[in-house]
């Protein structure tokens, strides 16, 4: 039954991508966009498994990477942390609340010449605006999550005589894990996009610069490769992140 069930769930998943292709295939086909400006998917598939094979591609990758896990980590802690500090008091809730409300729907990219003034064109400026894009779904996710733990829960574990500060880790982060993941999962698709993003508009490596590179020589098909590169990297830690969720989560009935 199991096996059924995820054979239908990847038919389903990948539907949506081979239409995809097939219509990017179709429009240069039937000339509906010039071969120059978009080149078939063939030909990009292609260069992206040559390119796969070189050092230097390999190394853009490394890079984009390196700023990816770093400012979503940071995320998921600074995220996590206030999140449940602000669940279980009223004060910190109280001084956390009018901040996200003004922060969260700000476009955190809006702050990155600042951040390139502060901290430079390398690595450190990448991250923190990662880290500041991807930090408040997982906020609003973790403090979502742990204000709706029943109290019944937190009782019955003081009465068992489990210290306060264990019922954090015991009863709290366990049933608001879900919600959590959900935010972790929120947060990383807005890491790929924001890192690349941050890449193309002042960098020397990673991805997001290979593609503003290849557009200025007017190499189409090299322009491609990085968007199809950040796409698969974006699936694939997207499906390990939800093989963790499934794995943490296999005892509770939804997961």
């Amino acid at each position: 039954m199991m096996p059924r069930y995820l054979s239908a769930n990847v038919i389903f998943g990948l539907t949506p991508i081979v239409l995809v292709i097939a219509l990017w295939q179709g429009l240069v086909s039937f000339g509906v966009a010039p071969t120059v400006l978009l080149p078939p998917p063939g030909l990009v598939f292609s260069r992206l498994l040559q390119q796969l094979l070189t050092w230097t591609f390999q190394e853009e990758i490394v890079a984009t990477l390196i700023r990816l896990f770093a400012g979503f980590a940071i995320a998921v802690i600074v995220g996590v942390s206030i999140g449940v500090a602000a669940a279980a008091s009223p004060v910190i809730n109280a001084v956390v609340r009018p901040i996200v409300r003004v922060l969260a729907p700000l476009p955190k990219v809006a702050l990155y010449p600042a951040l390139l003034l502060l901290l430079g064109f390398g690595h450190g400026s990448k991250i923190t605006l990662v880290a500041a894009d991807a930090l408040f779904p997982i906020l609003l996710s973790t403090y979502y999550g742990a204000s709706t733990v029943e109290q019944k829960l937190v009782w019955s574990a003081m009465a068992a005589g489990t210290p306060r500060y264990e019922i954090l880790f015991k009863v709290v982060l366990p049933a608001a894990m879900p919600s959590i993941l959900t935010g972790c999962r929120i947060g990383l698709v807005i890491s790929c996009i924001v890192v690349f993003l941050a890449e193309m508009i002042t960098s020397t490596d990673g991805l997001g610069h290979a593609l503003v590179t290849a557009a200025r020589t007017f190499q189409a098909v090299d322009m491609f490769v990085p968007l199809i590169a950040i796409s698969l990297l974006g699936l694939i830690l997207n499906g390990l992140l939800g093989a963790v969720r499934s794995y943490l989560l296999r005892g509770f009935p939804d997961a």
